[in-house]
């Protein structure tokens, strides 16, 4: 079994499942390079990112999925997981082989496992749009710490450009290093390094912070603890609801 490394990207993903097609190789593995440890008697060849076959094959799944079906497979992806490129790839062979659609064919272990896997993701997904609370810094850009289980911020810009169009806001994944920032005109990829002052919560004594948004926090808590009916309280269900992993973003939650 050969092992092909790729630069991590979706692209990178791609152009790797052309060669697979263009050398007719089924005894590969694909992949990340980042995350890859080299066996003692392993063979390991890395393959560039072609984007132009990339596209290609992009463009023969679309000609054979629906919107939903594509967008499962990119969450397989999102997700992270190791060795997910496997199912990825057993999708993607199993499509190319069928005459008609097969996200309904869960019979097949794979369209089963990508449909699955990729219900979790866009569960992560909404649940970040839900829990996101901004901040707003002393430079007006409303910022967001987050920390998710799979990498969802490809998956929520769409909801908060059109949500916050007039504003300035910024995302930033603290596990994955990297943010999403939206300059009033569209979303871009940013990251950032902190220096000395950088405090991801807010703190009424740092200089990152606008001088108003003491206020703002307040209110909110107040407006929080005002609507709650104490005769009312069923932690269980609020857990249900939202899990305590997402509490140490909301402002309700810090006290």
């Amino acid at each position: 079994m050969t092992t092909w490394l790729y630069d991590g990207s979706f692209d990178g993903f791609l152009s790797a499942v052309f060669d697979l097609y263009w050398q007719k190789r089924t005894d590969v593995m694909i992949r990340k390079e980042q995350d890859h440890v080299r066996g003692l008697f392993e063979n390991v060849i890395f393959t560039p990112t072609v984007v132009a076959n990339a596209d290609r094959v992009w463009a023969g799944l679309t000609k054979k999925l629906p919107e939903a079906g594509l967008q499962q497979l990119f969450c397989c992806y999102l997700s992270e997981l190791p060795g997910e490129e496997d199912n990825m790839v057993g999708f993607i062979r199993h499509v190319f082989a069928s005459k008609q659609d097969v996200t309904s064919d869960f019979g097949n272990k794979y369209v089963m496992h990508v449909s699955r896997l990729a219900g979790k993701v866009l569960r992560e997904k909404h649940k970040m749009e839900a829990f996101v609370r901004f901040q707003l810094t002393r430079d007006n850009i409303y910022y967001s710490l987050i920390s998710p289980e799979y990498n969802v911020l490809p998956l929520i810009a769409r909801h908060f450009k059109d949500r916050y169009a007039d504003q300035y806001w910024l995302i930033y994944d603290e596990r994955r290093h990297f943010g999403i920032y939206y300059n009033l005109q569209h979303v871009e990829t940013i990251r950032l390094h902190f220096n000395g002052d950088y405090d991801p919560y807010y703190h009424s004594t740092s200089n990152v912070w606008a001088p108003e948004e003491e206020l703002y926090q307040r209110l909110w808590k107040t407006y929080f603890r005002e609507v709650n009916i104490p005769n009312r309280k069923n932690p269980r269900l609020q857990l249900q609801h939202m899990p305590k992993r997402y509490w140490k973003y909301l402002t309700e939650m810090k006290e």
